[in-house]
C-alpha cells in the first residue's frame, strides 16, 4: 500500500491501519515524548494521547507535510502540553507550601533515559538536566537533531521555522549547553 492509500485508509477508520500506524511510528513516538518530558511513566501516557489525537485527527490531515512529520508535530505538542502542565502544577504546589497548605516537596528524580548505554548514564542524566534549562524552542530542535537523529530539515519542516532557523536554535542550544555543563567538565 502505498502512502496516500495508507492515509486514506485511515482517514476512512480502518482499525487495521491505525494499528500499522501504531507498530510503525510507537517508538519514535515515545522516544520523542521520553526525550523532553523525561519521566517514564508520563512518556507512555502522553505518547498514548499521541495515537488518539493522531486517531481524532486524521480526517483533517492535508497531506502538506509528510505522514511523519504530522506526527512528530503531534508528538512534539503533547509532550510540550504535558511539560507546562506540570509546571503549573508544580507551581501551584509551591504556592500552597509557602502559604503552610501543602507538604514538602519531594527531591527531583535523577533522568536515565532507557536508551543510554549504562556506563554513560551519569553523563546522559547531566545532559538531560542540562537540556531542561533550555529555552523550548531551542531544546525542541536539540532533541530531535541529537536525540531522534532527524536532519535538520526534517527539524524544519517539525517546527514549521527555516533550516537557518534551525541552525540558528542548534548554535545557542550548543553553546547554552556547554555554559550549563562547564562545570562539571571542568572537574573531568
Amino acid at each position: 500500500m502505498n502512502d496516500r492509500d495508507f492515509i486514506l485508509s485511515l482517514q476512512n477508520g480502518d482499525q487495521h491501519a491505525f494499528r500499522l500506524l501504531v507498530e510503525t511510528w510507537q517508538h519514535m513516538v515515545y522516544n520523542t515524548v521520553l526525550s523532553i518530558v523525561q519521566d517514564v511513566q508520563e512518556a507512555e501516557d502522553v505518547a498514548q494521547e499521541v495515537f488518539i489525537q493522531v486517531f481524532q485527527s486524521i480526517k483533517g490531515f492535508r497531506g502538506d507535510a509528510k505522514l511523519s512529520t504530522w506526527i512528530y508535530r503531534v508528538a512534539v505538542t503533547k509532550a510540550l502540553d504535558a511539560e507546562r502542565k506540570k509546571k503549573s502544577k508544580k507551581r501551584m504546589a509551591n504556592l500552597r507550601r509557602w502559604v503552610g497548605m501543602g507538604e514538602k516537596e519531594d527531591e527531583p528524580v535523577q533522568f536515565h533515559h532507557p536508551g543510554v548505554a549504562l556506563d554513560n548514564k551519569e553523563r546522559a542524566s547531566l545532559l538531560f538536566s542540562a537540556m531542561q534549562k533550555l529555552p523550548e524552542n531551542q531544546r525542541i530542535a536539540f532533541t530531535l537533531i541529537k536525540a531522534e537523529g532527524l536532519s535538520y530539515e526534517e527539524t524544519a519542516a517539525i517546527m514549521n521555522i527555516t533550516i537557518k532557523a534551525v541552525e540558528a536554535l542548534m548554535h545557542r542550544a550548543k553553546d547554552n549547553l556547554k555554559k550549563y555543563l562547564r562545570q562539571y567538565y571542568s572537574q573531568d
